[in-house]
């Protein structure tokens, strides 16, 4: 059983005095002894190649690499892993044939597993870029995997989640080499704060993932189910299974009904399996790795910069973060991640250049706000420029930082000489709200002269703020009745409504004044239109009426001339 033995140089949160650097405590990881019957699996791998380390310490460095046994672990257990191990028992110089012989899933041969080795077949530079990123981590993995017993397929399975890339982030926001999202992460306490995000971390994703995929396989007592149920969710998988047997059809993986993406994930993996179990039969040639430990941890007792730290030990720093990738911030909190990761080689020259290494360690420190603050005045009291703080703590703009947030920042020897306690390095967050004014918001209507000059002096604030509250630039003109937003205190903003009110009923008696009088010219206008047009029918009836009465006349007339 491969046990896990800490290097240990007695953590503290409280540094020593600034004069003083910390050790560093070294461990290793060596190939896995056998699990003993009926011995439960622990959480840890097994450190036991650090024995090696010994001679690369510095004089007088001895506590720098103490290796004690795991407590978990059997005496017996415990003796074997202190001896480091010989040739003859790594058996395998190559990890693949390692990995080969641990191959204990049921096969799945199907069309989709065929589709999926011609996808992989056809794109060898692919292929050769994950197995290079899989070289750092899969002894590592496969250790871990042999510990508890697992089959060796499950070391492949970031191959189909993250490509072996531990800085891998999907749409649904899960993260890491093994795709967690934050609440799995959550539940398999993968810490996840502004410092650190362990779905990343090697060591702790992978202890998670394995945890997880334990569980899923007690559950169903089916490796491919277990495998769509880490893709799909245990309770999709468990509602597939009840929907077929309600339907009296077969609840094995080939005949559930079940997303795309699920039903291609287990011959993804089948196909990478038969790629690495054959891959001449893909023409594919994989990239060696040797049985052999990548990595060592390193304990470290002392905050320290994430460049300091890559630069002690001689790594790049690409492959100090492909190692590290869990820290979200430009320094490591000794109290929230007491151990680092290194190449095996460089862990050594780590330990000396730090021992060599004088003045300090982190230039960078936690500051937890005491009340709610603008980003410019908690720049001011931090002691950096504003959009430097803005960037390292990720606060956009038009934001507030809520009390108790912890940011980020400088450090000095007088107000920060301590290094972060456990509490906030574990705890910390970053609470932000809208950089809203306080007050009630109140509309008004801009009058017929106003400008945000003039409303601004009218409610008592500032023509920059109306211009913010409004997007408006403060020289902007205003339009009759243009809505005015404002944030005034309740007295001011109920008077700032009672006035609208006021004005508005105001415009709306004068408005209806003027209608009624224009109403009441129109109706007199009629009216002598009207009587003047009567007269003028009159006179012309009355012309008409002695035309009339004159013609009949002249008959008349003419009818008595005619008679006589």
């Amino acid at each position: 059983m491969p046990l896990a033995l800490l290097g240990l140089a007695g953590c503290s949160t409280t540094p020593p005095s600034a004069e003083d650097t910390a050790p560093m405590a070294v461990a290793a990881y060596a190939p896995a002894a056998h699990v003993a019957d009926g011995q439960p699996p622990t959480g840890r791998p097994r450190e036991a190649a650090g024995k090696a380390l010994q001679t690369a310490l510095p004089p007088g460095g001895t506590d720098a690499a103490v290796i004690v046994a795991d407590p978990e672990a059997s005496a017996a257990a415990n003796k074997q892993a202190m001896e480091m191990p010989s040739p003859i028992d790594l058996k395998d110089a190559d990890l693949w044939d390692r990995i080969r012989r641990g191959f204990a899933m049921p096969d799945l041969d199907n069309d989709l597993v065929r589709n999926r080795e011609q996808w992989y077949a056809s794109r060898p530079d692919y292929v050769q870029r994950m197995t290079q990123r899989a070289s750092r981590y899969l002894f590592y993995i496969v250790e871990e995997v042999e510990r508890r017993g697992l089959p060796t397929e499950l070391a492949l399975l970031p191959f189909i989640e993250s490509a072996f890339n531990p800085q891998a982030v999907s749409v649904a926001k899960a993260s890491g080499m093994w795709q967690f999202i934050p609440s799995t992460g959550k539940h398999f306490e993968l810490t996840q704060n502004i410092f650190r995000d362990e779905r990343r971390d090697v060591m702790a994703s992978t202890r998670a993932a394995l945890d997880y995929l334990t569980k899923l396989y007690g559950m169903f007592g089916d490796w491919h189910l277990a495998l769509a149920a880490y893709n799909w969710g245990e309770g999709s998988v468990q509602r597939a299974i009840a929907r077929n047997q309600k339907s009296g059809l077969p609840t094995d993986y080939e005949n559930l009904r079940m997303p795309v993406e699920t039903r291609y994930y287990v011959p993804k993996l089948q196909a990478i399996k038969n790629i690495v179990s054959r891959p001449e039969s893909f023409g594919l040639a994989l990239q060696s790795i040797e049985n052999h430990p990548y990595f060592l941890t390193v304990e470290i007792q002392r905050d320290i910069d994430v460049q300091l730290a890559a630069r002690l030990a001689g790594v790049p720093m690409e492959e100090f973060r492909a190692l590290n990738p869990q820290m979200n911030k430009p320094v490591i909190l000794a109290a929230g991640t007491p151990q680092i990761l290194l190449p095996y080689d460089n862990a050594r020259l780590f330990i000396r250049n730090l021992a060599d290494h004088r003045g300090p360690l982190a230039s960078w420190t936690a500051w937890v706000v005491p009340r709610t603050m603008r980003p410019g005045e908690a720049a001011k009291v931090a002691g950096l420029d504003e959009d430097e703080l803005r960037e390292v703590n990720k606060i956009p703009k038009g934001m507030l930082i809520k009390a108790g947030s912890t940011l980020l920042v400088p450090r000095d020897g007088v107000r920060h000489a301590k290094d972060v306690s456990s509490e906030i390095a574990d705890n910390a967050i970053i609470a932000l709200a809208p950089d809203v004014p306080p007050g009630r918001r109140t509309v008004v209507k801009a009058g017929k002269r106003d400008t945000l000059a003039s409303l601004a002096k009218r409610y008592g604030v500032s023509v920059a703020q109306v211009a913010q509250w409004n997007r408006l630039t403060p020289s902007a003109s205003l339009a009759r009745g243009q809505r005015v937003v404002l944030y005034l205190p309740a007295k001011s903003a109920s008077r700032a409504t009672a006035k609208s009110t006021v004005s508005n009923d105001t415009r709306r008696i004068a408005a209806t004044k003027e209608t009624r009088r224009a109403a009441g010219k129109s109706t007199t206008r009629t009216a002598g239109a009207g009587k003047k047009a009567s007269t003028v029918r009159e006179a012309k009836a009355d012309k008409r009426g002695d035309s009339k009465n004159a013609s009949r006349t002249a008959q008349a007339k003419g009818r008595v001339v005619a008679k006589n």
